[in-house]
Parts: structure tokens; C-alpha cells; sequence
């Protein structure tokens, strides 16, 4: 579903991915470990098409992102670490109004279901996001993505600043989101969140992706020993 082919991006003399070579297929979970400035970000918005790469390329779901922007962003959407919303509209009229964009349309009763099944608690529904804590902005964008029945969801640093709680219930909805068969790449610092909620977890230092590995064969300490081995060590 989305594929990096020696991607690689440079802004001036820095080079900030290094010939990636990346894939994330369907039902899967990809966390993208690494500290700032690993590449993380980088890699998320050359599949957004938010930047172009000097060579190689972005596929989603086999559609090359350079050529083909808006065809393939039809198949992805996109949480950031802070979900963007109108202050002044509700949570159900933020995803009437962001929904209505991408040309699909739903009942208010269905509005309101996909809000609920996002984890947004029902008395919040039609009170002004002005009003919400920074997980419940993340849970309208949930919706967001799910009521545009994206393949892919692209994720960065989305539990920065979440209670545990909240952290929690975010990663039980990707887990929802993998078992229809959905594509996540999420790109975070938190290793025990990676080890808990991805099918695989990749560590990214200076533009390069150092290790790939099944996150169900290996425990929180064997992650954090691994991840501190690799950010320790000199090129």
C-alpha cells in the first residue's frame, strides 16, 4: 500500500533521506523510530506529496506520488502531531465541513456514530472545539480519516502530549484501523507505544533506515537495547 523506492530528499548540503527503501502493506502497522532530525518526518510528507524527492520514489497503493499527487492522496490521510480544526465549529461540524471536501457525503446520524466510534464522548459531540483537550482534537481527526475510508493512514508523533489514557485509546483505533485492512505508518519517539501497537518497527538515524524488525518477536527492553545501541554507534 505504500512503498518507498530509494527515496532520497536533500535541503542544500543536507541529505535527509539516504536512498530509503520502505513498504507498509495492508493490515499493517509501520512505526518509525528515531530521534529529530532521523528523517521520520521526511519520509511521511514525500508520501503526502508535501516534498518532492531528488531521486527515487513514493508509491501509494502502486500510484507514484510525484506524478500522480492527487490521485494518490485520495487513498491516504494524514493525523498530525496537532489536528488542525475550526475553534468556533463543533466536532460534528468540523467533520461535516473537512468530509464535505473530499466529496462523500453521510446522514448527521452517521456524522455523529463515526465521532463516537473515534472515541469523542457523546457530550462533546456539538460543543465548540475551542473547548477540547488536545485528545479530543485527535479523535475528530480519527473520524476525519475514517469517514474518508482512506487505505493508508499517515501518523506524526500523534501521542506527543497525550495522556496515557488517551494514548491508550488512540492505539486500540489503529489497531481497529489494521484489522479492516488498512495501511499505518506512524512515525514516533515513544518506544513502548511502537512495541505495543505495531506489526513491525523500523529505526531511522540521519536520513537512513538502520533495522527492520517484527515487533512481536522482541520485548520492551530488547527494542530499547537495539535503539540505543544504533543511536549510540558512529557511521
Amino acid at each position: 500500500m505504500l512503498q518507498a523506492i530509494a527515496l532520497t530528499k536533500q535541503f542544500g548540503r543536507h541529505t535527509a533521506l539516504h536512498a530509503l527503501n520502505l513498504s507498509v502493506n495492508k493490515g499493517e502497522i509501520f512505526c518509525l523510530l528515531g530521534p529529530n532530525g532521523a528523517g521520520k518526518t521526511t519520509t511521511i510528507n514525500c508520501f503526502l506529496g508535501f516534498l518532492d524527492p531528488g531521486s527515487g520514489t513514493a508509491l501509494v497503493n502502486g500510484i507514484d506520488v510525484k506524478t500522480h499527487r492527487q490521485q494518490a492522496r485520495r487513498h491516504i490521510a494524514y493525523i498530525p502531531e496537532t489536528v488542525m480544526l475550526y475553534p468556533y465549529l463543533s466536532g460534528l461540524e468540523n467533520l461535516q465541513f473537512f468530509n464535505a471536501l473530499t466529496g462523500n457525503e453521510y446522514t448527521k446520524q452517521q456524522y455523529i456514530q463515526l465521532l463516537l466510534h473515534a472515541g469523542l464522548q457523546e457530550d462533546a459531540i456539538h460543543r465548540r472545539v475551542q473547548t477540547y483537550s488536545k485528545g479530543m482534537r485527535q479523535k475528530v481527526g480519527i473520524a476525519i480519516a475514517t469517514a474518508k475510508n482512506a487505505k493508508a493512514l499517515l501518523l506524526d508523533e500523534h501521542t506527543s502530549g497525550l495522556d496515557p489514557r488517551a494514548s491508550n485509546e488512540f492505539s486500540t483505533l489503529l489497531r481497529q484501523f489494521s484489522d479492516e485492512g488498512r495501511a499505518v505508518l506512524m512515525a514516533t519517539h515513544d518506544l513502548y507505544r511502537a512495541r505495543e501497537v505495531a506489526s513491525r518497527i523500523g529505526i531511522m538515524k540521519e536520513g537512513r533506515l538502520l533495522a527492520i524488525m517484527e515487533a512481536a518477536t522482541i520485548d520492551h527492553y530488547t527494542l530499547e537495547s537495539m535503539y540505543m545501541e544504533h543511536m549510540s554507534a558512529t557511521r
